[in-house]
């Protein structure tokens, strides 16, 4: 069987499964299945692929993903590169990428590309115009998903809250997953991928504050806290936005917040980065991915006055350790209480609904749900008794 190495986000994991279904007869062939929203993702993938032809000399190593588009040139100057291709060469592009085999849940894409234009996302050009998944092709995924003993499915996309704008009768995020929750009833638990906060519909509202099956767990794509530099980024929210949706969750159900955050962004001074390092109170993160802005050319923010790599990284470090230190507390506060998680298919480590992560202290069956007891805290992770 063909090997799929997956770098970047949720969506590139669903696709990479499709990838190698669809190429499982070659068990020579390598395909680096690339990401490119940060010059480290592609740096990481040109490294794999060098280690590779050395460990593996006669493997066959194709690049695909979204680093296959916008590097294209440089990864086929690579001598260990023996093509470089689409994604949906190497998948049945009409059906919704689903993951699975490598993963405790399945993650399927819903929806790909997307029609706005962040000044600092190379996405657009990877990845095009937003489409969707009808909402029964979806649905026929997840029973199929289900059917193979998968418990928990998280909804991916690129722009995932702006699903069903494109289809020829119109849906939202919300509808879909409602159709999800009731046409598929052997779904344990639904979880979705990073949203846009100011495009969260009223349906998907509910569902999240008020249908057990969905997880209490929300990821916001917010990427500054500060409204100058959401201006320059182009993004549709402003902090306060971005606040309110948290406090009216909050206000009806014990929600996990996750974020996204760039710090060093074009323009950024230390006032505009004091903003986004308190909105990590103010919207109550204590999940969190963090990133130094890395320039991606072709984009806009890449001719802005750039404030330098090293104070990027440096601003990074600083959320880092504000995020984690709200992670920590926010853990801790969960020792002594019961929790549901979802075996990951090591069986010892997994996820709690509101996705804290836990480890057992006896190994049980992959994929299954147990109640546990959450009986202390070791370097980050929960330890559960069930």
């Amino acid at each position: 069987m063909s090997e799929v190495i997956s770098f970047g986000c949720r969506l590139n994991l669903a696709e990479g499964e499709a990838m190698r279904a669809a190429s499982s007869g070659d068990e020579n062939l390598v395909i680096i299945n690339s990401c490119a929203v940060t010059a480290e993702a592609e740096r990481q993938a040109r490294q794999t692929i060098r280690r590779i032809a050395r460990d593996r000399p006669g493997s066959r190593i194709v690049v695909a993903g979204c680093g296959a588009t916008t590097s294209e040139a440089r990864f086929r100057a690579m001598p260990e590169v023996a093509d470089v291709v689409s994604s949906e060469a190497l998948r049945p592009a009409k059906l919704p990428a689903v993951s699975g085999g490598d993963h405790a849940r399945a993650f399927i894409e819903v929806q790909n590309g997307c029609d706005h234009d962040c000044t600092f996302c190379i996405t657009t050009l990877a990845r095009g115009p937003s489409r969707s998944h009808p909402v029964e092709r979806v649905v026929a995924a997840a029973r199929r998903a289900v059917e193979a003993g998968r418990k928990e499915i998280v909804l991916t996309g690129v722009d995932l809250t702006s699903y069903g704008a494109d289809l020829a009768k119109a849906q939202t995020l919300g509808a879909l997953a409602e159709a999800l929750l009731s046409d598929v009833p052997g779904l344990a638990r639904l979880r979705l991928s990073s949203l846009d906060c100011i495009e969260i519909d009223e349906r998907l509202f509910e569902l999240l504050t008020g249908e057990a099956r969905m997880m209490p767990h929300v990821h916001l794509s917010l990427q500054s806290g500060d409204d100058m530099i959401l201006k320059r980024m182009k993004r549709r929210h402003s902090r306060s936005q971005a606040v309110a949706l948290v406090e009216r969750l909050k206000a009806k159900r014990d929600i996990s917040i996750g974020a996204d955050l760039i710090a060093g962004f074009p323009t950024e001074d230390e006032a505009m980065f004091a903003n986004s390092l308190s909105l990590l109170d103010d919207c109550d993160v204590v999940l969190s991915h963090i990133f130094p802005y890395s320039p991606r050319p072709e984009t806009a923010a890449a001719r802005m006055p750039q404030v330098g790599r090293a104070l990027s990284k440096e601003r990074a470090n600083r959320l880092r350790e504000a995020a984690q230190a709200r992670q920590v507390a926010w853990l801790e506060l969960q020792v002594g209480t019961r929790a549901t998680m979802l075996v990951e298919r090591d069986g010892i480590t997994g996820k709690a609904e509101n996705y804290a992560p836990v480890r057992l202290s006896m190994p049980a069956t992959p994929g299954a749900i147990l109640s546990v007891t959450l009986a202390g805290l070791d370097d980050m992770v929960l330890r559960g008794q069930p």
